[in-house]
């Protein structure tokens, strides 16, 4: 399987089937993501986002992948998702309404394995514009 395969199959499962199992196949024991100034790591990490993301979202879909430029060992992508908010993520109320946001990622490998990742989200500013608002 190459790369772009692998992407393909991870983000598949772990967004749309909730299949959790695939973390070990395609991600590295010491995977590390970088989110802004923040770090996050390895599989539980992985597991538990997926679990609240597909909590918050009911019907998350993979709208599109485009891969965008690929060396020996990275791969920068973006993907587009969608799904209709049903439960509160981070503090930001539930909108009950369908959200469509776009995430840059730049996946690194070591030993066939994804390693560490840069993503970039609009997930965040999507939800806060439908939000409900105060009366």
């Amino acid at each position: 399987m190459n790369k772009e395969q692998m992407i393909k199959l991870a983000v598949s499962q772990l967004f749309e089937d909730g299949k959790l199992d695939v973390v070990e196949k395609v991600f590295a024991m010491n995977y590390v993501a970088h989110a802004g100034a923040r770090e996050y790591k390895g599989h539980v990490f992985i597991k538990t986002f997926f679990k609240q993301l597909r909590s918050a979202f009911s019907d998350i879909k993979v709208v599109k992948i485009e891969f965008l430029n690929e060396s020996s060992n990275t791969i920068t992508w973006q993907r587009t998702l969608s799904g209709k908010n049903c439960k509160n993520i981070k503090r930001i109320p539930a909108s009950g309404k369908k959200i469509k946001w776009t995430e840059m990622i730049v996946s690194h490998f070591e030993n066939e394995k994804i390693s560490e990742e840069w993503i970039v989200s609009e997930l965040m500013g999507e939800l806060l514009l439908k939000a409900p608002t105060k009366k």
